[in-house]
């Protein structure tokens, strides 16, 4: 591999992204943060995400909703009002200004969510009128309740299509480079996906084709209003998030790269089987190499990922880029430190979802901070 020819790890090899040239291939991975007020960004993340900016760098948002019914946390932000697009403006100048590519990844939690979060104390939205159990929270104590959603109409479903489409348009106006339709995780678009939620017997339901019509419908929306250069789109198929598994994941898998290639799109990322639900890592049989080698764009992977598998899978081509997201929001010098063969930071898991505009968000060290 011509990384190893150079004597570089593989992960700070260049490569080019579409349009886009990138410098090495570690991304930041979307990661939740709940800091923001009211669900408007806020200043402080000005200097969390250029913390972690770096020329040639990518740069993907935590998860941000796209219309008042999209939220099923506190302080998580979104990109449906003006306010909230005038507020992710000098962040995006920010990480442009240190020569990152940024990335916003648009979201719906579907019946991820209580009437607390939904306007006017509804129901929330899914595929399904089956509730979700409580789950414990991705923090690991705290236990989340949901409200029975309420099941989409096969009428309703095109304006979920349209908040999507519109939420494309905004992130344009805010300057994005392009935005990441959340497909995983067990949330609205992985609620239909999968058939250990989708009980439909309309058009949306029943067939893998129809599971998987309404989350193509909302690529082909946001592909014709911002253009396929400029969409990435992320999965999880093998994932068991909020109770959302699927009877046959290669399948599924396997026919959404197939039909995201009809619509040329910029990159698939894709989370590791391995990754059963949050925080929980587990002996697994499948790969995501038939799905690397199906797919005709950039092909990004997450999950569980440290350097040594990282550069792996760069050289031994499963993948293009390898997202990072404990290790990347522990060290915001990420690459640097594994260029250097650095020590890392450790993360605090308890700081993760902590609403401080500081502690356990901007405050993690650079190497040059702690070299004595």
């Amino acid at each position: 591999m011509e990384g190893k020819v150079q004597g570089k790890q593989p992960l700070l090899t260049p490569y080019k992204m579409g349009k886009f040239q990138l410098s090495h291939r570690v991304v930041l991975a979307p990661l939740t943060r709940q800091r923001s007020w009211d669900n408007v960004p806020q200043p402080h993340a000005i200097l969390y995400y250029s913390q972690r900016a770096t020329k040639g760098g990518l740069l993907i948002t935590e998860a941000t909703g796209v219309s008042d019914t999209a939220q099923g946390y506190a302080h998580t932000p979104g990109i449906w009002t003006k306010e909230q697009v005038e507020a992710w403006k000098p962040i995006v100048d920010a990480v442009h200004a240190k020569g990152s590519i940024f990335i916003c990844q648009l979201w719906h939690v579907g019946r991820v969510s209580n009437t607390e979060f939904q306007p006017n104390g509804q129901a929330p939205l899914s595929s399904t009128d089956k509730a979700l159990t409580p789950q414990v929270r991705s923090n690991g104590f705290d236990v989340a309740e949901f409200t029975a959603p309420r099941r989409l109409t096969t009428d309703e479903v095109p304006r979920v299509v349209n908040d999507f489409r519109l939420a494309a348009r905004n992130a344009m106006e805010a300057g994005f480079d392009g935005v990441e339709i959340h497909g995983a995780h067990g949330y609205l678009l992985d609620q239909f996906m999968k058939d250990q939620v989708n009980d439909r017997t309309d058009k949306y339901g029943g067939s893998l084709e129809n599971r998987c019509r309404f989350p193509l419908e909302v690529v082909e929306a946001v592909v014709n209003e911002i253009g396929a250069d400029k969409v990435g789109i992320r999965l999880s198929p093998f994932g068991h998030h909020a109770e959302a598994g699927d009877s046959n994941p290669t399948a599924l898998s396997l026919y959404m790269v197939e039909s995201l290639n009809k619509y040329g799109v910029l990159y698939c990322h894709m989370v590791e089987p391995r990754i059963r639900a949050a925080g929980e890592m587990c002996e697994c049989p499948h790969s995501l190499v038939p799905l690397r080698k199906a797919f005709n764009g950039t092909f990004i992977a997450a999950g569980g990922y440290v350097k040594e598998d990282g550069n792996n899978a760069v050289a031994e081509e499963r993948a293009d880029l390898v997202a990072f997201g404990r290790w990347f929001l522990a060290n915001p010098d990420l690459p640097e430190r594994f260029a250097l063969n650095a020590p890392l930071n450790k993360y605090n898991r308890e700081t993760f979802y902590a609403p401080e505009p500081i502690i356990g968000y901007t405050d993690y060290p650079f190497l040059e901070d702690i070299v004595e």
